[in-house]
């Protein structure tokens, strides 16, 4: 959570993953994400790539540019027209969760997401209606989720959050860590879907995603996972 540049690079220097979110960018916040990310490969743990919104202003298109340049990702996520964006491929965008419009499903959006990762280096998260999750050459779909997800504020940058957790523990298969981060979450949704009652709207539905998170256990996400490797 530091995003001052005067601490960012010392708190990385103790951090096991690094997770850098556009959601409300800065010019001081740019600068502090360089440093960290710097701290982050020179000492050698995951780091994750959130860009909300990057094809919504040149700053934000800048900055990625910038970052992607200088800094090795482990994982790059985002939707549909933020992973085109960042492909190279025209997009429109109008901020975070913007429009999947052009879902995770369609072939124009996977092709961006395998050019991505080839690009990069990283694995790329293509979040939609249905994930997609690849290094450039394997690819694996998620069907893992609920429609109740994009209705709050903030469950696209839970996942980063948490793919960022699951490559510290597995850094060495980024692959089949951001993989589990995304059925973790998507089943975690599913869970908490699954518990509000008539009445309750998505502040409820938002606490009960958190505690699903918190209380799954490994039978939970094995038993509930639900993903496919594409040939």
């Amino acid at each position: 959570m530091a995003d001052a540049p005067e601490e960012s690079a010392e708190i990385t220097e103790n951090a096991s993953a690094l997770n850098i979110n556009f959601g409300t960018l800065s010019t001081k916040r740019a600068e502090a994400m360089h440093k960290s990310g710097r701290t982050a490969n020179r000492i050698g743990i995951p780091v994750v790539l959130d860009p909300v919104g990057v094809g919504a202003t040149a700053f934000r298109r800048e900055t990625a540019s910038s970052l992607l340049r200088e800094i090795h990702f482990a994982a790059i996520k985002g939707n549909a027209s933020e992973i085109r964006s960042l492909a190279g491929i025209s997009a429109e965008c109008s901020g975070a969760d913007a429009s999947d419009a052009d879902s995770a499903d369609t072939v124009h959006s996977a092709n961006a997401a395998k050019l991505l990762a080839q690009k990069t280096g990283a694995v790329v998260i293509l979040t939609g209606e249905t994930d997609l999750v690849t290094d450039g050459s394997r690819m694996i779909r998620i069907r893992n989720g609920h429609p109740m997800m994009p209705r709050i504020t903030g469950s696209g940058c839970m996942l980063s959050a948490l793919t960022a957790a699951f490559l510290a523990v597995k850094r060495e298969y980024p692959l089949t860590a951001c993989v589990t981060a995304v059925c973790a979450m998507g089943l975690a949704g599913e869970i908490a879907a699954a518990k509000m009652a008539p009445a309750d709207g998505n502040m409820t539905f938002r606490n009960m995603l958190i505690d699903a998170v918190f209380r799954m256990t490994e039978q939970q996400l094995e038993e509930g996972a639900r993903y496919e490797a594409e040939c």
